[in-house]
């Protein structure tokens, strides 16, 4: 078998602790592992580490080969120049594989998953996997436990050897739809798990999906594994759901014997969290009186509760979210309005955790951004450049190697070095003591995406 990891997305319901260019598949929920590194060990106990390949947005692909590499330097990541959902996503990860000779059972997961029973998993994956070499387009279903409204369902047909064929799929639907569906036995939870043989997707789509199916060909990937943008951004935005399963024919189910969550929600994450004597999940700096059910984050600051029931509090440097546990849906929307409004706050945490250290963003207006940057000891960010924006650096603690070009500078506390756009530069710690910076930008682009790398000792170059 091969594996094809989905690893992009914006987390956009666990806001405020996932943001669009640090989302929930990279974050740390209950675990000391990402829910992204998590899904790389599930399938690895499945596969060969080196049949597993991951898709991303571009903006992503520096984290997720940061922890990917912790499994292989050689993991193949696809970048997806345009976020476009998961059936472009599922279509041209297939393609790529084909292109390199294998037509092969491929089982695709997405990466913000918890799966505790991997050897349940695994006997589940076997189940899906005979289904599948008989030409059916597998999907997993989750028996439901209650009536949520936060996932589609699968209304099963015909039992058949391993599982069942599908009858159709339905939308999330409202909570008197949702106890009606709960309270049949032919509804399962849709797990967004799929399973398939590569040319029988492919034969699938020509046949229901033909404007993806088209566009798919256009590529080849036995000439170069870059996906260009422009007929990248020809793709419908689509979910696979959406744009094969509910049209097929050959579609199956297999009922995932094992425990499941999909983390895509903070009722969800409270969930999956230990409780104590009282019902409540307090993670961080968190002190309570009277409080029940509920869950309390911190990150950072003092969260006191007092005669809370039922509640969702979460802190953040930068923002607090407090919800009713049984409105967490409600969160997306706040995403959304963040995003209309162009408000920082969806997009980028304060401070943003690298591997050479961190930095956090001190003030930020018209043409100008403030950060505090702290590398840790033998710690180097990569050899950059920016397009769009210069850079005034001062020394606050430590000593700072630079490279500028072709000169090299030894800084202490007190020192200063400009940063001229394009310029070639890097910021090295090559000692023990952290060393701190204030760093200065300016420019009419202040974003993060401005960065074109050309080495990196943590893998980052593509």
């Amino acid at each position: 078998m091969h594996g094809i990891i989905l690893a992009g997305g914006s987390g956009s319901r666990l806001w405020p602790l996932s943001r669009e260019l640090y989302p929930k598949q990279l974050l740390k929920l209950n675990s000391d592992k990402s829910l992204l590194e998590r899904t790389f060990e599930r399938l690895m106990s499945i596969m060969d580490i080196d049949n597993i390949i991951a898709i991303t947005n571009t903006k992503h692909f520096s984290d997720v080969k940061m922890q990917l590499r912790e499994y292989s330097n050689d993991v193949r990541i696809l970048t997806e120049p345009i976020a476009k959902n998961t059936a472009p996503a599922i279509a041209i990860s297939t393609k790529f594989l084909l292109d390199c000779g294998i037509d092969d059972v491929i089982v695709v997961v997405p990466s913000d998953h918890l799966i505790e029973n991997t050897e349940a998993f695994a006997k589940t994956i076997e189940n899906a996997q005979k289904l599948a070499k008989e030409g059916y387009i597998v999907t997993l279903g989750v028996k439901p436990t209650s009536a949520s409204t936060g996932f589609g369902y699968i209304k099963t047909g015909e039992k058949i050897e391993n599982g069942y064929k599908v009858d159709s799929f339905k939308e999330k639907p409202d909570l008197k739809t949702a106890n009606e569906y709960f309270n049949s036995k032919e509804y399962f939870w849709n797990a967004g798990i799929f399973v398939f043989k590569a040319s029988v997707l492919m034969d699938t789509m020509k046949e229901c999906a033909k404007e993806i199916y088209e566009n798919t060909q256009k590529f080849n990937f036995k000439i170069k594994e870059d996906i260009d943008y422009m007929t990248f951004d020809e793709y419908p935005s689509i979910s696979f759901d959406y744009a094969v399963m509910e049209h097929a024919k050959n579609i199956a189910m297999v009922e995932m014997n094992c425990d499941w969550n999909d983390l895509g929600s903070w009722d969800a994450v409270y969930e999956s969290n230990k409780k104590d004597s009282k019902g409540n999940v307090k993670i961080g700096n968190v002190i309570e009186q009277n409080c029940s059910n509920s869950m309390l984050y911190s990150s950072e600051r003092l969260v006191a509760g007092v005669g809370l029931d039922n509640v969702i509090i979460i802190e953040t440097p930068d923002a607090i979210l407090a919800c009713n546990k049984n409105d967490t849906q409600g969160v997306k929307q706040i995403f959304e309005k963040l995003k209309e409004t162009k408000n920082d706050t969806h997009r980028i945490h304060t401070t943003v955790y690298r591997p050479w250290g961190y930095y956090t963003v001190l003030n930020h207006g018209e043409g100008y951004l403030t950060k505090m940057i702290c590398v840790s000891r033998k710690g180097q960010l990569s050899l950059q450049s920016h397009n769009y924006r210069s850079e005034h650096w001062v020394i606050l603690s430590g000593i700072a190697r630079v490279t500028l070009e072709d000169k090299v500078f030894m800084l202490k506390a007190g020192s200063s070095i400009d940063i001229p756009v394009k310029a070639i530069h890097s910021l090295a710690n090559p000692y023990d003591s952290e060393l701190k910076i204030i760093e200065v930008q300016k420019g009419d682009k202040l974003i993060e995406e401005d960065i074109i790398r050309y080495k990196d000792i943590y893998g980052r170059v593509k």
